[in-house]
């Protein structure tokens, strides 16, 4: 090999050395789960990249995140879920390299209810009254201090409460039920039930609401 030759190879080999040293080890993310999450409680979680070249860009690959929950490109999830359940969806990084190096990864996204609120008699028309029975479950290891309103909503948008509570439920109750009624005149009401659970000792808010799927229509009275 003359000396041009060799010149010409230890650069070659230079800059894949060159080249390796700036790609770095391959991208990877961790195994870490996702954290608990709940309906109503804001959480803030960082997805964890490694390798490739930062700084790295995340995108939802394929799913969807629950309700109320948000992907920044910086990899910050947040926001407070509104609906319980389980969520899957794959979520994709890719770093700054030239090409750019891309990696999915699935993830679960467990979603509980520790405030949970049910028709345990939906709302019906007797007479000139409405009446009903919901049912609230506390799933939590605090105490709520809860407030419960139930409104009828006129056509014209007047709403008149047929319910009110405001009490302590404790930890692990499940199935409270709490009946509301009143007397309306005559019209075509919509009846939203709204529980509001307030935890000090996490300084958080839980919200529940119940809607009728049609208005009830009450027929006698004034």
């Amino acid at each position: 090999m003359n000396p041009r030759q060799t010149i010409w190879a230890l650069a070659v080999v230079l800059c894949f050395c060159s080249l390796l040293a700036a790609q770095g080890p391959p991208l990877a993310v961790g195994n870490e789960p996702l954290p608990p999450i709940e309906v109503g409680v804001e959480f803030h979680f960082f997805l964890r990249a490694s390798g490739g070249v930062p700084p790295y860009v995340w995108s939802v690959a394929d799913g969807e995140l629950p309700d109320g929950v948000m992907l920044t490109p910086e990899g910050l999830l947040h926001g407070r879920p509104t609906k319980a359940g389980a969520f899957d969806v794959t979520l994709r990084v890719e770093d700054s390299g030239h090409p750019a190096h891309t990696l999915s990864k699935p993830f679960r996204a467990e979603v509980s209810a520790p405030l949970l609120l049910e028709w345990a008699e939906p709302p019906k028309v007797r007479d000139n009254r409405i009446d009903g029975v919901v049912q609230v479950s506390n799933s939590s290891t605090d105490i709520f201090d809860l407030t419960f309103i139930v409104e009828a909503v006129a056509e014209d948008g007047r709403a008149t409460a047929i319910g009110y509570e405001h009490f302590k439920l404790k930890p692990g109750t499940t199935d409270f039920k709490i009946p509301f009624g009143n007397t309306l005149p005559h019209g075509a009401y919509t009846i939203n039930a709204d529980a509001i659970a307030e935890v000090a000792a996490r300084n958080a808010i839980l919200r529940q609401r119940l809607e009728t799927p049609r208005p009830l229509q009450v027929v006698q009275g004034p």
